[in-house]
């Protein structure tokens, strides 16, 4: 074969694959939705969307392609991410949902006031939607902002069924903007989601590659001494812990996501120079909470969870699974990089915004990976020694958190702590957690939709109904613990002290030179709805044997759970959230949003998610205003699904109070 036949061949091949390549490319981009494709025209005057009052959607399985692999997801519609779903406050919405999978699914709609019965956990609020079957969700839109949607049957989240909601308010936005982009931060893996857990709960640490090795135990002996890097080995070996085990799944798993694009796809939003540009960032992964910055352009956060907050300006922010920021920007005539760091810094997705298609600005390398501390094993009793900037000494708007319950003058017996008549367990078939086949709904008679069991009698003056102001303590100080929940195998480990953490940043974020966003920066835009004081507090502790893999609230998973917690409707009351693992957690109530106790007083961030950090105890206060049933979990999904949840029962009985957002 001479050279030029050689050539005219290679030609050929590299045309044909090169055609074969562009037409792969064409036909995955056509399986995302438009507002998720890059490079949307600038003549687009907004994010395309199914709007109106009536929707019909379908889920279903796809094929999909990321980072330029093939794999299958779970879809609505056909795509993935799932299209976003624009209402209007004020307007009553119906979604026609038609299961074209082998199995129930659901779908939740996170963040959303709503009837219990339309909020979408099998075996909670109902039994699901079966093969071939369609449900119809109805419910008045109460509320504006940036929300989501995703399946809470089995581990479909993981597998794609997740899609954004956009709520335009009935008045005029608060938040002025010439342009919005979406970005639905996700996590995905080649795997399969059951194998995935399957193997947490073999070896827990399985994907954990970034252990410590010889040389780092040299390098702190040099810098501690030896007698203290040894010392500190030993205490880890013995709670079985690694410094480096932050996040249970990681890049080894991993493609990180941004609107169903990987690191490589770069997803990419334009913009004319001198726009406001609001980016509504939500965090739909399965398991990862991100760190996520835009080098070179500030951040004014405008929105938390959906409602408005009073404007702050930072450079960086954790945001914990399910959690969603609305920020404005103002980028000038040059490409910016969008970098999402997951928490543990073993990957990264990355975005970029352009005034032109086709640029990309500098990605910045994955910093240094953390560490756990001393203090997040609840073991630091120098609390006041600790890094103040890290707590937010230093920063604007991080002040001391308000004063804590007297647990000395509380009724525990009044808080369910000891529940008379026991309701009905949950059926966990019927989530997803054992067989796909449907099971039969929750009785909710015996959950107390019926006849409900009297509700335990408040001691109101031992409660301190009024709850007096006392001296607010200072950031980060410790509080010795007792644990009186419920011990065996899946609680391996109990702190001796707990630390108000709101102020501090988050994992990994503590020496970064920029300002970090912390919780005691959040105040709300409008006066808080319900500024009555709690009359009780529960406490629920999160516990977990992290080395089998099990996790559960009160030491007790949630399969074997047959008291729900028990809240009284319309009452005021203060939930206290006690962290005795060491990782973080974003936890979730469903139906209610919750005040943040940040030390603002009437401004309190109110949210419906929020990270509670190793060794953490915080405190949010709770309206009870949505009478049923709730789940309540953490929204890591594999922690939910190992038993880490529980079910809030919000009862007739206390009083008729006017209802509250």
């Amino acid at each position: 074969m001479d050279t030029n036949q050689k050539a005219i061949r290679m030609n050929r091949r590299d045309f044909l694959n090169t055609t074969l390549a562009a037409g792969g490319f064409a036909a995955a981009s056509s399986l995302l939705p438009a507002w998720a494709q890059s490079a949307a025209p600038l003549t687009s005057a907004g994010l395309p969307a199914l709007t109106g009052t009536r929707f019909d959607l379908n889920v279903g399985r796809t094929p999909v392609r990321i980072d330029g692999r093939g794999s299958r997801a779970v879809t609505v519609n056909g795509h993935m991410p799932a299209p976003v779903l624009r209402w209007r406050e004020g307007e009553e919405i119906t979604l026609n949902v038609t299961n074209s999978l082998d199995e129930d699914t659901s779908i939740h709609w996170h963040g959303i006031l709503l009837p219990f019965q339309m909020d979408g956990v099998p075996g909670v609020t109902y039994p699901g939607i079966a093969p071939g079957e369609t449900f119809q969700y109805r419910f008045p839109v109460r509320q504006s902002g940036t929300y989501w949607y995703h399946s809470h049957s089995g581990l479909q989240e993981q597998m794609g069924h997740y899609g954004p909601i956009i709520i335009d308010p009935a008045g005029e936005d608060p938040v002025p903007y010439d342009r919005e982009y979406v970005l639905m931060l996700g996590d995905w893996t080649f795997e399969g989601a059951h194998t995935v857990f399957n193997r947490l709960k073999q070896v827990s640490d399985v994907y954990n590659t970034q252990r410590r090795t010889l040389v780092d135990f040299f390098r702190d002996a040099r810098e501690e001494g030896l007698d203290q890097a040894v010392s500190e080995r030993a205490m880890w070996a013995r709670m079985r812990m690694s410094m480096t085990d932050i996040s249970d799944v990681t890049a080894a798993a991993y493609t990180y996501l941004i609107n169903g694009h990987g690191p490589q796809d770069n997803w990419t939003g334009l913009f004319r120079p001198g726009e406001r540009v609001r980016l509504r960032i939500i965090n739909s992964s399965a398991m990862t909470i991100f760190n996520l910055r835009i080098p070179g352009l500030p951040m004014t956060v405008v929105q938390s969870d959906g409602l408005a907050v009073q404007p702050v300006e930072t450079d960086e922010f954790q945001i914990g699974v399910a959690e969603t920021y609305d920020v404005i920007v103002e980028p000038r005539d040059q490409a910016y990089t969008i970098m999402a760091e997951s928490i543990d810094r073993s990957g990264y997705v990355r975005a970029t915004l352009a005034p032109r298609a086709g640029m990309q600005a500098e990605v910045p390398p994955l910093r240094e990976r953390p560490l756990l501390s001393m203090r997040d094993m609840g073991m630091d009793h120098s609390a006041m020694g600790g890094d103040h900037a890290a707590m937010g000494h230093d920063m604007p708007g991080a002040a001391a958190p308000a004063a804590p319950v007297d647990h000395s003058t509380m009724d525990h017996a009044a808080m369910g702590h000891a529940m008379p008549a026991p309701a009905a367990p949950v059926d966990h078939a019927a989530m997803g957690h054992g067989t796909p086949a449907q099971a039969p709904a929750m009785d909710h008679a015996a959950m107390g939709h019926g006849t409900p069991a009297p509700a335990p009698t408040m001691d109101h003056a031992a409660m301190g109904h009024a709850m007096p102001a006392q001296p607010a303590p200072m950031a980060g100080m410790e509080t010795p613990l007792t644990h009186d929940h419920p011990t065996g195998p899946g609680v391996a480990m109990m702190p001796a002290m707990v630390f108000d953490r709101l102020g501090e940043r988050g994992i990994g974020l503590a020496e970064v030179p920029h300002r970090v966003l912390v919780y005691t920066q959040l105040k709300s835009l409008e006066p808080n709805p319900d500024r009555r004081p709690p009359e009780r507090e529960v406490e629920v502790h999160l516990t977990s044997n992290m080395e089998r893999y099990m996790w559960s609230f009160d030491g007790a998973a949630f399969s074997p759970v047959v008291e729900p917690i028990v809240f009284q409707h319309n009452e005021r009351l203060r939930l206290t959230l006690v962290n005795d693992t060491m990782m973080p957690h974003p936890i979730h109530l469903h139906g209610m949003f919750f005040d943040v106790v940040n030390g603002e007083d009437d401004h309190k961030p109110r949210k419906h998610t929020i990270i509670v950090k190793p060794a953490e105890r915080l405190s949010v206060d709770i309206t009870a205003d949505a009478l049923g049933e709730w789940a309540f979990h953490c929204h890591l999904l594999f922690h939910m699904h190992a038993g880490m949840m529980q079910v809030v029962s919000v009862r007739p009985g206390h009083g008729d109070h006017h209802g509250h957002m």
